[in-house]
């Protein structure tokens, strides 16, 4: 088959282009029979893509990467230049590794579209605020799953809220899980890097780590104040992710005037991006890594942490309790529940040495592999049952 990937989320850092330049790696080392296209709606960087598969550009006046922020809208003229390309009657199977960046096709292709989660729809005025651009969200959803051939998703969590959610047969609902990088494993002598002694982190502090957006739905408010319940004034908070540039909705401004108001500044550190490899390390020397959200379709951050042997506190809103049994605390995200949470695993070295233990074997049974079987198996379902038709 001739497959098309619109990669149009490739320019994020984390999120859904991790997920999708992770999972196309793992494709193109199992898949010796399938021939893959990646459509971009930009210039992609010289260099950045994997051999193996083609490319072919739209040329957006701006990325969706961009365009498709919550206080943004894509152009129509830009849609149209990628919604064409992804139509050539070349390919026989189109993939949308995320819904968010969807455009609607024309055409013979088998059609497969990626919803994460359903986080936009069960707390629409924390994520897409704007009565207008939850209008457009809304159609742009409904129009994707209409066009679909499938649904894939990345837990059986997030399966069981889009089947609730938008009442679809299970038929049509599937499943393909994810993983960490190899970049996130047990270090022997992990040291602070440059980058991290940059930000004033030292050697012999104790770390608390949130990895991800600042979305209010990731719940930052409730985890600021349940680290000023933490009587151990020489643990520290570090929130990494990149709330400069970030293209969904943000409470940055908020999370940051909290941290103030609670007289955190000097043991609250805002690390902005930081890289694997920093991060890996960050994760190795961290005492836990909390995952506060309302809600996670996977939580993939908690799974770095549990592959570099780092404790997990994650809400029960989301498929960590089953992908990483024994690896941390999961609680209600309350403040009350975090600041329990958080004084056990900081209290007892032996509950972190068992938590840490319990993630590595529970994240090393998580991988791209698999999940690309899980896709191939998908592709060959799908496609033979259009086929039948």
């Amino acid at each position: 088959m001739k497959i098309a990937v619109e990669a149009a989320c490739w320019l994020n850092g984390r999120g859904y282009g991790r997920h999708l330049r992770s999972l196309l790696r793992a494709l193109l080392q199992e898949d010796r029979h399938n021939q893959y296209t990646l459509c971009f709606d930009y210039q992609p960087e010289p260099g950045s893509i994997p051999a193996g598969c083609d490319v072919r550009v739209a040329h957006a006046k701006v990325p969706a990467a961009i365009a498709a922020s919550a206080s943004g809208r894509r152009s129509l003229a830009d849609m149209f230049r990628l919604s064409r390309l992804l139509s050539d009657p070349q390919f026989d199977l189109v993939l949308f590794p995320t819904v968010y960046s969807f455009v609607p096709v024309t055409g013979r292709a088998t059609r497969l579209v990626m919803i994460h989660d359903v986080i936009a729809e069960t707390f629409p005025q924390l994520t897409v605020p704007s009565p207008a651009a939850r209008l457009f969200w809304n159609l742009k959803v409904a129009w994707a799953r209409r066009q679909a051939d499938a649904i894939v998703t990345v837990s059986e969590y997030s399966k069981r809220g889009i089947l609730d959610r938008f009442s679809l047969p299970e038929d049509r609902v599937f499943l393909v899980g994810e993983a960490s990088d190899e970049a996130f494993r047990r270090l022997d002598r992990p040291e602070l890097t440059p980058l991290l002694t940059g930000l004033g982190l030292a050697s012999g502090q104790r770390f608390v780590v949130y990895v991800g957006g600042f979305s209010p739905h990731k719940n930052l408010d409730a985890l600021v104040r349940a680290f000023a319940a933490v009587p151990d004034e020489s643990v520290r908070l570090v929130l990494v992710g990149d709330y400069e540039r970030e293209v969904f909705h943000s409470y940055y401004d908020t999370v940051r005037s909290l941290v103030d108001s609670k007289g955190l500044t000097g043991r609250v550190t805002f690390a902005g991006f930081v890289p694997d490899a920093d991060l890996a390390v960050l994760l190795n020397l961290a005492e836990v890594l909390v995952l506060p959200s309302l809600m996670e379709g996977f939580g993939l951050p908690a799974v770095e942490a549990a592959a570099c042997g780092c404790p997990v506190i994650a809400t029960t809103a989301s498929p960590l309790p089953g992908l990483l049994p024994g690896a941390g605390l999961f609680v209600e995200p309350n403040e009350a529940e975090l600041a329990r949470a958080l004084v056990a695993v900081l209290g007892s070295a032996e509950l972190r040495q068992s938590l840490g233990a319990a993630g590595v074997a529970a994240a090393g049974r998580l991988t791209w592999t698999a999940a690309a079987r899980q896709m191939l198996e998908i592709f060959e379902t799908v496609q033979s049952r259009k086929n039948r038709v």
